[in-house]
């Protein structure tokens, strides 16, 4: 009996339990926004860091005989390019009225933080491909490491007349990781694709971050569901 009683007497003491609260995850940053003020307002809003019309990556070209790159056939680049790949693919089609050709054709942000797309075709896919092996067997994609592109010199013989012509040259080192990153969260974010190039007819061989519109979408519109701050900074 007394034992019974003092059993209840515990029970009557014990402190209430606290309510049960059910956490909710924060959706994670993403990498490539940053703060900016708005001077007339006085807010702070979030901004990417990037600039991209959505299928409309600026051009960036490699004059194949010259050995220099340019942007729209027009600003000299110099004979070398330094990037971040956030979307690349390698496919076979008829394009740019150069007919059915192997492509690589690689997007990137350049030093002003705007997306823009290079198109490299014969013997440079090769090399690109000869750069893709051993990063794959590292564990590794273009999107993780800084690529360099480098202008080669090569000389041919034919009708008994040389000629000169430059082929592409891939060589790769550490990237930032949070530069890695940004590029990554941007790719998920928005279609990295160029309407010129686009006829939905190729041949893929590879591609990473690559993203067409979704289907029943005009594939050469520049309009996207994604908030206005997410194209330019």
């Amino acid at each position: 009996m007394s034992t019974k009683v003092k059993a209840q007497r515990s029970a009557d003491t014990e402190a209430p339990a606290a309510p049960t609260t059910t956490a909710v995850a924060e959706k994670p940053a993403r990498a490539y926004l940053i703060e900016k003020l708005d001077e007339a307002t006085g807010e702070v809003a979030k901004v990417s860091r990037f600039r991209y019309l959505p299928g409309h990556p600026r051009q960036v070209r490699f004059d194949a005989k010259a050995g220099q790159f340019n942007i729209g056939g027009t600003v000299p680049l110099g004979n070398s390019l330094s990037f971040i790949p956030l979307a690349w693919r390698i496919f076979q089609d008829d394009i740019l009225n150069m007919g059915r050709k192997l492509w690589a054709e690689l997007f990137y942000a350049d030093e002003k933080g705007a997306i823009c797309a290079v198109l490299f075709h014969g013997y440079s896919v090769e090399n690109l491909y000869r750069l893709i092996e051993p990063l794959f067997y590292d564990d590794l994609t273009l999107a993780d490491v800084t690529v360099k592109v480098q202008a080669e010199k090569k000389e041919t013989t034919k009708d008994g007349k040389k000629a000169v012509y430059y082929i592409a040259q891939f060589s790769y080192e550490a990237a930032d990781a949070a530069e890695v990153a940004a590029r990554r969260d941007y790719a998920r974010d928005l279609p990295i694709w160029r309407a010129e190039t686009y006829t939905g007819a190729a041949d893929m061989r590879i591609q990473h971050g690559y993203t067409v519109p979704a289907e029943g979408d005009d594939p050469h519109s520049i309009e996207t569901d994604a908030p206005a701050a997410l194209h330019a900074a």
